[in-house]
């Protein structure tokens, strides 16, 4: 649902016009990171590539149509309140699929998981390397987590200002599953993504990253335009783009502060330079990861309106 001012509850997608409003500087440097980002050389997956079908939040109901791969990764909230009685029949369907592989996680929706509740089930933080027919290998690491602003009663949750991400992802990782998404990285304008996640995601530099949690990600303006995934450079560009979004914003403070304009410049610099170095010199491309928005959910519509997200590594 689409808002004329702000949004009703903070996880809806506010309107181009609240946006515009509230984050005019920002808006623009969203836009032109998205323009430099489509010119410059998409990743080539290896040979042969492994096809990733990506869902998640899903939340007690069954898509009817998933595609097949070689992989299926569901990024949590299979549940709504977490019960077992929601949770088992997700794993009946999940289980019924054709997928040869398949990686699910826990979500803070999904509360009888959380080793609080049953801690006989070792189920946060592991890693497993799964083998595929074309001899290749991948290194998988899930993690269900998320910030919370305040005490609830969901799962997986931590204090938004504590730090529950660094060095807690292997360095050899190609997939990484979260629930939450990283700071700045389809996560709405107001960023709802854990900072120090990113920092995590900075150190390791996975080939694939795969979250949920943020249902309207893909359907504010900008995320719209994604179309539910980034490919995100490690590079100075990269660097610039991200302390610009965590600059405080605003009508005239934005517009006023000299800092804001260089922020743009910034960006604008890097990236005229990275497309005229990848595309025009032949220069080599950086380490880059592609950012997945797996959920299914469509905003809070109780609809499973968006589409499943199929990746080739």
């Amino acid at each position: 649902m689409q808002h004329f001012l702000a949004p009703a509850i903070t996880y809806d997608p506010p309107s181009l016009l609240y946006t515009l409003l509230t984050q005019p500087i920002k808006t623009l440097i969203r836009l032109l990171d998205l323009t430099f980002s489509t010119l410059r050389p998409k990743p080539k997956p290896n040979q042969p590539p492994i096809r990733i079908v990506c869902i998640s939040d899903t939340h007690c109901l069954k898509a009817p149509n998933i595609p097949d791969g070689d992989l299926l990764i569901h990024a949590g909230d299979l549940a709504n309140l977490g019960s077992a009685e929601e949770i088992q029949p997700q794993i009946d369907w999940l289980d019924s699929l054709p997928h040869r592989h398949k990686v699910v996680i826990a979500g803070n929706h999904d509360r009888m998981l959380d080793p609080r509740s049953r801690d006989t089930l070792p189920l946060k933080d592991r890693s497993v390397a799964l083998k595929f027919n074309s001899g290749r290998r991948l290194n998988i690491y899930g993690a269900p987590q998320t910030p919370a602003s305040k005490k609830d009663d969901h799962a997986f949750r931590y204090p938004q200002e504590s730090d529950a991400w660094s060095e807690t992802v292997p360095r050899d990782v190609d997939v990484l599953v979260t629930h939450t998404p990283p700071k700045h990285h389809l996560d709405l304008p107001i960023a709802l993504g854990c900072e120090y996640l990113l920092k995590e995601v900075w150190d390791v530099q996975p080939t694939l990253h795969v979250f949920g949690h943020i249902h309207a990600g893909k359907s504010d303006f900008v995320g719209q335009l994604k179309g539910g995934q980034e490919v995100v450079r490690w590079d100075d560009g990269q660097r610039a783009l991200e302390r610009a979004l965590a600059r405080p914003d605003g009508l005239f403070r934005g517009i006023v502060d000299p800092r804001s304009w260089l922020d743009v410049a910034r960006v604008t610099y890097y990236g005229i330079t990275n497309v005229l170095w990848e595309q025009i010199w032949g220069g080599s491309s950086p380490a880059s990861t592609r950012m997945v928005l797996a959920s299914l959910m469509y905003c809070n519509s109780g609809e499973l309106r968006n589409p499943p997200q199929v990746v080739g590594i």
